[in-house]
């Protein structure tokens, strides 16, 4: 059971990475490539998170984010 007076380790709010997709000859930016749309998690301390799910679905995309690795 977690303690709810303890400060959360990790909050994430409606995490959202999203692509451009850029087409023509000048590059321009048609549109986006939602990889990671609408994510919330809370980690306390002395949890443990762990991302489950199928290839493709974003987990590292995740992982990325919240390192702030993605550009």
């Amino acid at each position: 059971m977690t303690d709810v007076t303890q400060t959360p380790v990790l909050e994430l709010r409606d995490l959202r990475t999203w692509y451009p997709i850029r087409s023509g000859v000048l590059r321009r930016v048609t549109g986006q490539v939602k990889a990671v749309d609408g994510v919330d998690l809370t980690i306390m301390p002395g949890e443990t998170l762990a991302l489950v799910g199928e290839s493709g679905c974003g987990k590292t995309t995740v992982g990325r984010s919240v390192l702030r690795l993605t550009y």
